[in-house]
């Protein structure tokens, strides 16, 4: 037998598109992780503001606002075609920001102009990619799919988080970019050879009716579905709350608490990263033990403890452990989220219901652009209290408003 054969995790593999799909995502994943730490440092370090920081870090998500459009045009044009046209306009905005560096040009007003562009496109990546593997994978596939297909986000923010600063400290910034753009490249050569057949699940109907009246249906089901209100609820707050303290603002950490340079905090970045990968191939592995509603509340508690401890160690190992432990109980956060929307949500609305989800990432640069003041003015140790007990409270309201759906042991999104 072949290792895809005796490995059930695998068995999505079988699938061609997938083989092409999964490195795709994976290299496009890698070469994000490399331009944030980049520009991530050469803004932090040009400006020598931690406002101009978040600024930076909330233009990489301002997307999320119109990333059911990304959606609806993909049902338009092709999800695949969609994703290919975006990722080709990575490519180019990498050989502009590589120019930018090569000829010493580079300067924060291009820089931001540019993340814009790059930010409006980004954060429906994740979308089309979703969307690409309910369009090419049988239904019988479809959980260990998403599985398997989130390890690509989490290894790539080892890889590309530790290869990005690597990079930059040994052949600096412009050759760094000559890099980023042989990956996105790459990407984009791979994401042409993914399937455009639609497999449907069992149960699923075409959508029919005008774009925006889909669109609005499908916030009306939301709303009306108690289950899927909560969870997109609690999506919201662990992006407003708890990813801005262990994203952009780790090259604050760094650099302004720890003395660390661009190595050090690729290896906070890839810290966290290594705990969010060994908790998705758990979860992918044993996730038939767990009970998906009460694990998600239990470790989004887990989670904001960890980002209040990690608020006040001031030694950067003590640091990088704390890191670990929060990136680990993350994927026991967000990969059962995923995993509840797919399970109740009924098939003829899941495109549109994961259109929405996405809007939730919104929280993240509301919460990079309140953290920016509020750390300028009160420290650091401060705001990430101030962010995690914010958290804490009102993850401990949606459960109990919500416990019939989220934690009795009999409710659909507690099926083991």
């Amino acid at each position: 037998m072949s290792l895809i054969e005796r490995v059930p995790a695998l068995a999505p593999f079988r699938i061609r598109s997938f083989r092409f799909q999964w490195p795709a995502d994976l290299l496009a994943s890698w070469a994000f992780e490399m331009e944030g730490v980049i520009l991530g440092w050469f803004v932090l370090v040009a400006t020598e503001s931690v406002l101009a920081l978040a600024l930076f870090g909330s233009l990489q998500f301002l997307g999320t606002l119109i990333s059911p459009l990304f959606g609806m045009a993909g049902d338009r044009f092709g999800n695949r075609n969609l994703l290919c046209l975006m990722r080709a306009t990575y490519v180019m905005v990498a050989l502009a920001l590589m120019v930018l560096f090569l000829t010493g040009l580079a300067s924060p007003v291009p820089v931001f102009v540019l993340a814009t562009v790059i930010g409006l496109v980004r954060p429906s990546d994740i979308t089309m990619r979703n969307l690409l593997v309910g369009e090419t994978m049988p239904s019988d596939y479809l959980m260990r799919a998403m599985g398997v297909s989130r390890t690509t986000a989490d290894s790539a923010r080892i890889v590309g988080a530790l290869s990005g600063a690597a990079l930059v400290a040994a052949l600096g910034s412009g050759m760094a970019y000559v890099a980023v753009c042989a990956v996105y490249a790459t990407s984009l050569a791979l994401t042409f050879g993914v399937g455009t057949r639609r497999v449907r699940v069992l149960g699923e109907v075409p959508m029919h009716g005008a774009p925006l009246q889909s669109l609005k249906e499908g916030f009306l089901y939301v709303w009306s579905t108690p289950v899927v209100r909560a969870v997109m609820l609690l999506a919201f707050l662990v992006n407003f709350a708890a990813y801005p303290l262990v994203g952009s603002l780790l090259a604050y950490v760094a650099r302004n608490i720890y003395g660390l340079d661009q190595t050090g905090l690729g290896w906070l970045i890839a810290c966290f990263a290594s705990g969010a990968l060994l908790g998705s191939i758990v979860v992918s592995t044993h996730g038939a033990r767990i009970r998906p509603a009460r694990t998600m509340v239990a470790c989004t508690l887990a989670w904001f403890t960890f980002n209040l401890v990690f608020s006040w160690v001031e030694h950067p190992l003590l640091g990088e452990a704390v890191l670990f432990a929060a990136g680990l109980v993350q994927s026991f956060c967000m990969v059962p989220m995923a995993v509840i929307i797919l399970r109740v949500t009924a098939p003829a609305f899941r495109g549109r219901v994961m259109g929405v989800r996405m809007l939730a990432v919104y929280g993240l640069p509301l919460g990079l652009l309140l953290s920016g003041p509020l750390v300028a003015y009160a420290g650091f140790a401060a705001t990430g209290s101030l962010y995690s007990l914010v958290g804490i409270g009102f993850t401990l309201l949606i459960a109990v408003r919500w416990r019939q759906e989220l934690w009795h042991a009999t409710a659909p999104a507690n099926l083991k």
